[in-house]
């Protein structure tokens, strides 16, 4: 669903993507870790065409970015997830959902939500009221609605308590389970070991390791990213 062939970008002329390559099947999970200014939000930002690549091509399914439509197959939740504080959860889906062609009754939207474990006595609440990590749920439920294949996630974990982390990762175990897959860019080497398929670690510009997150412990891996950083 995912392919990055020989991609480059440079900003200034210096070079944040080096021939960048790699694949994600359906049903993956791809932890990309690096420090910041690594590459890992310029790749991101690259598959969800914000931003030009300088060379080498982003495929997402068949359609290659940059010259097809990828809107319908794509779904991102930044670290801080961006709705309509004023609104409640189900009016942001709502209103993101007819963004994107659909038209569902209010008790589709709640199944959505519900879906992603937000709670149901929040689903009318105003989103002021709601924690982190319930906007993101709100955040996956918009993804579930516009029935995205790929979901790019930049940071998803930073500020959650450990609760919340392990009320997201099991979000996401089973949205891969639905042959979804998930791209995120992250810090969190052990969530990344409890929730990859694959781990990528970035240096420079540079994906200088891939890896199944079966064959490494949190441990193992932590040790190989202070190697290779």
């Amino acid at each position: 669903m995912l392919k990055a062939i020989n991609i480059t970008k440079s900003f200034n002329g210096k070079m944040a993507l080096k021939d960048v390559s790699f694949q994600v099947f359906k049903g993956e999970i791809f932890c990309l870790l690096g420090q910041n200014g690594a590459g890992k939000t310029t790749t991101l930002n690259i598959f969800l065409g914000f931003i030009n690549k300088d060379g080498g091509q982003a495929f997402v399914g068949e359609k290659e970015v940059g010259k097809d439509n990828i809107n319908s197959l794509t779904a991102y939740i930044p670290e801080t997830v961006q709705l309509y504080s004023n609104l409640s959860g189900v009016e942001n889906l709502n209103f993101f959902s007819r963004l994107a062609g659909f038209n569902y009754s209010t008790s589709e939207l709640e199944a959505f939500l519900i879906k992603t474990g937000l709670q149901e006595e929040a689903h009318h609440n105003r989103l002021s009221s709601y924690s982190k990590g319930m906007r993101q749920k709100v955040g996956i439920a918009i993804a579930l609605a516009k029935n995205s294949e790929v979901i790019f996630m930049d940071e998803p974990t930073s500020g959650l308590d450990p609760k919340a982390t392990a009320e997201f990762t099991k979000i996401c175990k089973e949205l891969a389970n639905m042959g979804k897959v998930i791209f995120m860019a992250t810090h969190d080497i052990f969530n990344a070991v409890e929730l990859g398929t694959t781990i990528g670690i970035m240096k420079e510009g540079v994906l200088a390791q891939q890896l199944k997150a079966s064959e490494i412990n949190a441990n193992q891996l932590n040790q190989l990213y202070l190697e290779t950083i």
